[in-house]
Order: C-alpha cells, then sequence, then structure tokens
C-alpha cells in the first residue's frame, strides 16, 4: 500500500543496517523486527532517530551477532533483554522478545522472555508503539490495529487497559506524555482505565516516575499532557501541589484560577527560551510550573472581598524542595529551582522603578547564575489581560534589565565581592579566620552591594570604623 510504501521510504538513511542485521539474525535462526517508535514515526513522516528490535534471540545470542555486526557492544541491560551496538555512527538496541509484569507490591518489574512477536507486541503500551517490520524482508506486522489509531489520533492499549497499565502503572504517565508528545488523545476506555488504577503508580519507583514527568515537561508543548496528568488523579500521586492550584473562585471573582494561570505561565516561560535561556530548559520549566504552590497554604479573604497570598513565595519555595527531593531531583536541580520560586516575586517591589542601584544590585547577586532564567519567569508571570497593565509592567521590566546591564557593565556584579578580601581583612584587623571575620566580610559585602566600588583605600576605612563599634575590638 501507498502508505507503507512511503514509510518504507523513510527508512532509506537506514535500510542497509535493518536488511544486514535481519539477514544476520535470520541465517543464525532467529527471528529480528523493527519495532515502536521507529515504526510509529516513519508513519508519522518522521525520520528515526532511535533503532529498536526485538528478537527471538537469547540476550547472549543477540550479543554474540552484535559484535559480529558492529566495533562496540554493550549490555544495557540484560536482565530485561537489552543489548546495544554501534557502528560507526549507527547505534542499535536489540531486546528478546519479553513480557514485563509487576507483582503488585515489588517497585520493579519482573521479567519473563517470550516466544514469538505477536507475545511481545500485546505487552506494550499502545498500540501505535505495537507495530513492526520484520527483518530482512520489511514485512508489516500490526495485529492490534495500530495504524488505524495512528491515522485517528488515538492512545489505546494492545491488551485491555487493566491488564497494560497493571503489568506497568508507569504507562498511565507515558499516556500523559504521548499527549503531548505527539497530540494525541485517549480512548475512553484509557481514561477511565487511568483514573481508576492513578493508586497503582504509587508501586513505581520516585526515579521512574521522576525520569516520566521530566520527558512530560521537555515536550514543546506539555499543557494538554498536563492536563491529563490531573484530570486523570496521577498527579495527586505524583505532584499534589499542581492539582491543589485548582482553588474555587470566589463569588466575587477577585483572583483568578491559578492552575490555568500556572499553565499559561509555563506556556509563556516556553515561548521565551532562546538565546539567553536555550531550550528546552527544564530548571525553567519545572519553576514555571511550580512558582505558586505557596498559594493554597497561603491564601486569605480578607475583609471587603478581596484575597490575599502574603508569602506564598517563601512557602512555595519550601515545598518545592520538599516535593524535588521527593522525586530524587539532584540537589543542583532542586536548588535552582526552590530559589527561582522564591525570587519570583522579587520584581513587583520594583514599583514603577524606584529602586536604587543597591537594589538592583541585589537583585543581580541574589539571583546569581540563575539571572537569565529569572528574566523569564518574570516575564512569563506577567498573565494580566488588562492590555495597559501587561504593556506597562513590559515596559518597567525592559528598564530594569536596561540598568541591570548598565550595572553588570560598569561593576562586574556577575562575581561581586568585598573590595578586601578574607586574607586582607584578617590582616587589617589582626584576626584569624573564623566566625568573626565572617561577620567582618559580610558586612563589607553589604558596603559593595550599596554603594557600588569604593576603592580599597576608602573600603579599608568603612571596615575600621564598622570595627571600633564591635565588641570584640576592645578585646
Amino acid at each position: 500500500m501507498a502508505l507503507l510504501r512511503a514509510a518504507v521510504g523513510r527508512l532509506a538513511p537506514v535500510l542497509p543496517v535493518l536488511t544486514d542485521l535481519g539477514a544476520r539474525f535470520a541465517a543464525a535462526g532467529h527471528e529480528l523486527a523493527l519495532v515502536g517508535g521507529p515504526v510509529r514515526d516513519v508513519f508519522l513522516g518522521r525520520t528515526p532517530s532511535d533503532l529498536d528490535f526485538t528478537t527471538s534471540a537469547q540476550p547472549e545470542e543477540s550479543e554474540a551477532l552484535l559484535k559480529e555486526w558492529g566495533s562496540t557492544t554493550w549490555d544495557m541491560g540484560r536482565a530485561f533483554g537489552t543489548i546495544g551496538a554501534r557502528r560507526g555512527t549507527t547505534i542499535v538496541e536489540v531486546t528478546t522478545y519479553r513480557a514485563d509484569a509487576y507483582d503488585g507490591v515489588s517497585r520493579k518489574p519482573v521479567v519473563a522472555f517470550g516466544t514469538n512477536l505477536a507475545e511481545d507486541l500485546v505487552r506494550r503500551d499502545f498500540t501505535v508503539n505495537a507495530m513492526a517490520l520484520r527483518l530482512p524482508d520489511l514485512t508489516f506486522v500490526d495485529p492490534y490495529a495500530g495504524l488505524r489509531d495512528l491515522a485517528a489520533r488515538v492512545l489505546r492499549t494492545p491488551s485491555p487497559p487493566e491488564v497494560s497499565f497493571g503489568d506497568d502503572p508507569l504507562r498511565m504517565m507515558r499516556a500523559a506524555r504521548f499527549v503531548s508528545q505527539l497530540g494525541f488523545e485517549l480512548a475512553p476506555e484509557v481514561a477511565t482505565a487511568m483514573a481508576e488504577m492513578a493508586a497503582s503508580l504509587e508501586i513505581v519507583s520516585a526515579e521512574r516516575v521522576r525520569d516520566e514527568l521530566v520527558k512530560l515537561l521537555l515536550t514543546d508543548s506539555p499543557r494538554a499532557g498536563l492536563e491529563v496528568f490531573c484530570t486523570s488523579g496521577l498527579a495527586e500521586r505524583v505532584l499534589p501541589e499542581l492539582p491543589a492550584l485548582r482553588l474555587e473562585i470566589d463569588e466575587h471573582h477577585h483572583h483568578k484560577d491559578v492552575y490555568e494561570h500556572t499553565l499559561t505561565v509555563l506556556e509563556r516561560a516556553i515561548a521565551l527560551e532562546g538565546a539567553s535561556v536555550p531550550g528546552p530548559d527544564l530548571v525553567l520549566r519545572l519553576a514555571a510550573l511550580l512558582h505558586d504552590i505557596g498559594k493554597p497554604a497561603t491564601r486569605r479573604f480578607e475583609a471587603g472581598g478581596g484575597v490575599s497570598f502574603h508569602h506564598h513565595e517563601v512557602v512555595g519555595a519550601k515545598l518545592t524542595a520538599r516535593r524535588m527531593r521527593a522525586l530524587r531531583f539532584d540537589k543542583e536541580t532542586t536548588k535552582a529551582v526552590a530559589r527561582l520560586v522564591e525570587l519570583h516575586l522579587r520584581f513587583h517591589g520594583y514599583g514603577d522603578g524606584q529602586w536604587t542601584d543597591s537594589a538592583v544590585r541585589r537583585y543581580v547577586t541574589d539571583a546569581g547564575g540563575l539571572l537569565p532564567r529569572l528574566h523569564a519567569l518574570t516575564r512569563a508571570d506577567c498573565t494580566t489581560r488588562n492590555a495597559r497593565k501587561a504593556r506597562r509592567l513590559a515596559t518597567t521590566y525592559d528598564e530594569l534589565e536596561a540598568r541591570i546591564g548598565r550595572l553588570l557593565a560598569e561593576e562586574s556584579l556577575k562575581a561581586v565581592r568585598p573590595e578586601l578580601d578574607g586574607r586582607q581583612i584578617g590582616e587589617i584587623l589582626g584576626i584569624a579566620p573564623g566566625p568573626v571575620l565572617g561577620r567582618a566580610y559580610k558586612y563589607l559585602l553589604g558596603v559593595r552591594l550599596d554603594e557600588g566600588v569604593l576603592g580599597e583605600e576608602l573600603a579599608r576605612d568603612r571596615l575600621l570604623s564598622w570595627w571600633a563599634e564591635q565588641p570584640e575590638s576592645s578585646g
């Protein structure tokens, strides 16, 4: 058929690899098929970047054949039946027919090798990933109507969704990701099963859940997938702070829907990725998603019908760090995202530009290397529908960025430190390293931020004046 011919045509760059490997496995008495994402992608009009194969060969048999074919082989997960190999710039992964399942208690899948391609395909996550091309003759295999679902842009499971998600609950999060990544919709029975089985996600390790959440956030447009993530109940098990943002609108409509606002901020932040914040940027996207999670805990209804969220940025930063640690994010990413959440409101104290140079310096030094991301997050957070207010906020932030640029050029704020280092401070005051010297260093840093560059002589005079007022100086 024409569609199959077009799809095979997109395999032209890798066709020699496919036929060569297929012939080698066949000569050894084994089946080999290209399967999963690469097959799906060629029918979507894309050239596959990854080559995933499934085979009747056992892992040690695959390894022996791949050693003859490639320059390097490696064990990608022998327990799971996967062997990797490289030949030139081409990398392949070959996995023995298998059937993954959880025992209902363990956080790790139990693996049993299968005996035929159909058995392997029925255990895959979705029908659009359960299509295969037998090699070397490129016979198309589609026992679960994946091509039909691909054309309809529907996510359906090869086996009943209760069975599929029971085998691996993480597939429910993968469904949310594919909604964004592929632009597909969930089949009704899939959506129902996800809602009914969301609690089973708790048997999956935090690391696997985190990795799938990251993949969702790094798609070109994660909003649709995040909506599925929340409506299915999965978010309650993974990131409960997100659905908690669906605060009820008060009868006077004095505040906007924080959940919808958050998704809008995320979209705007993604649109701002570019030269200063190359995308996709996980830290920026996480900060946009989590920047307001302190609001539910700080919401107060004021006299006269107003609503306040005082200090929600401080509370939100703590909640962010706690949740990211629970999801096993690394320390550096966690610290960066929490810091952005803590700083995201700082600009709103700028008013119409009344900040002193000292305040601007502190804004820059508090942000440190996160400053480009803070610029993007702050701009993304200005989601007002009032056109005049939006223009005023944008103009004010333009002016702040211009002031920051001037100060950076004049004073090298990216590496701001006191004009006297620790050794000099110790020599001038005649004190050894310790808490007192630390206080002196902190004082001079404050002087540097408040007054800019003074020169070492004037900095020394300020230090001695400060020291004369300290109780230790008379000792």
